[in-house]
């Protein structure tokens, strides 16, 4: 049955009310940055994503590799899958059988349940591959066939951004840059952790947001790591932010709207947020993943797929050896 406009209008509107009062940080009001350049992002590719084995798979995450092999995990069970994307507009998610083994991570997580929430990937300049678990606040090390440890952090100094009530509500996306780890606590009250990856100690947290949206909070979905800059994923706002880490401060801003709510693409739910949880950052392009939640698009009420778009970066413009795609649709040009 199909909703009036009017109807899910109105569900939207209530929906926003009751997200807010469900989720509400502390009372913290964020100043309206500076502003500076915007873009709008257009999708150049999508493909509709193929579960490797049939059931429910919600991206929470991507992550390129130095070959250009995207990754991408499901925030209902390990372990990550390489993205393979085809022609026809499909891609299908293929276990990495040799990467953080579900028994392998329980082994070391120090909790008797096999409920894992994964929801970030990052890399490391030695290839060691990190995934953060939101339920427990955990980060994960390992390699393609490696041992998988769990690094022993102190969030004691950023505990103050933590949500007591919502466990929901944490790690959210991650990213290294050099020896820092930068961690993602998606909201109540969004921010973004520094870790020193040689002590494991935290140095640093701070908050960036979109130019011009003061809010109460802000939601971080994911994080991406390219040539020296921090990319920092948005879901409410629906937006990418540019970082300079040193400085903490947002270079410029690209605004996906038009690629989530595009007829073809919008999913049917009267929630007000995005569903993007997933950002992946090359010379040329911006790839962003869809965590659906399982909820099929609007124009195909029996298709629960997620999506991914590839669109292209409109801060530059490619050179002639640059915006080459392999063979499995990922991009090939330059080195994190």
């Amino acid at each position: 049955m199909t909703c009036p406009a009017s109807t899910f209008a109105a569900l939207a509107g209530l929906s926003l009310l009751l997200f807010h009062a469900l989720h509400a940080g502390p009372a913290l009001v964020l100043s309206q940055p500076p502003s500076g350049p915007k873009y709008t992002l257009q999708a150049a590719d999508r493909w509709l994503l193929r579960s490797p084995d049939g059931h429910r798979f919600d991206a929470s995450a991507l992550l390129r590799l130095a070959d250009g092999t995207l990754l991408t995990v499901n925030d209902k069970a390990l372990p990550p899958c390489r993205i393979v994307m085809a022609t026809n507009g499909t891609a299908r998610l293929v276990p990495m059988t040799n990467l953080f083994a579900p028994a392998a991570v329980l082994a070391v997580a120090g909790r008797l349940s096999t409920a894992l929430d994964c929801e970030g990937l990052a890399r490391d300049d030695q290839g060691r591959i990190y995934v953060c678990e939101e339920g427990s606040r955990a980060i994960f090390r390992s390699t393609p066939g490696g041992p998988v440890e769990r690094l022993d952090i102190d969030w004691t100094p950023v505990r103050r951004w933590f949500s007591s009530t919502d466990g929901n509500a944490s790690f959210e996306g991650i990213a290294v840059g050099g020896n820092r780890l930068y961690v993602a606590n998606e909201r109540s009250v969004g921010r973004i952790i520094v870790v020193d990856l040689d002590t494991l100690k935290v140095s640093d947290d701070f908050q960036v947001t979109p130019f011009g949206r003061p809010a109460r909070d802000i939601h971080y979905s994911d994080l991406s790591w390219w040539r020296g800059e921090l990319w920092v994923l948005c879901r409410e706002s629906r937006c990418v932010l540019r970082v300079d880490p040193t400085t903490k401060s947002v270079k410029s801003e690209f605004d996906y709207t038009g690629v989530e709510t595009a007829p073809e693409n919008v999913y049917l739910t009267p929630l007000p947020y995005g569903f993007v949880e997933g950002l992946s950052v090359d010379d040329d392009s911006i790839w962003l993943a869809v965590d659906n939640n399982g909820l099929p698009r609007r124009l195909a009420p029996t298709d629960t797929r997620g999506l991914l778009f590839r669109c292209m970066r409109p801060d530059r413009k490619p050179g002639p050896s640059e915006g080459t795609m392999k063979r499995n649709g990922a991009p090939v040009n330059g080195t994190p």
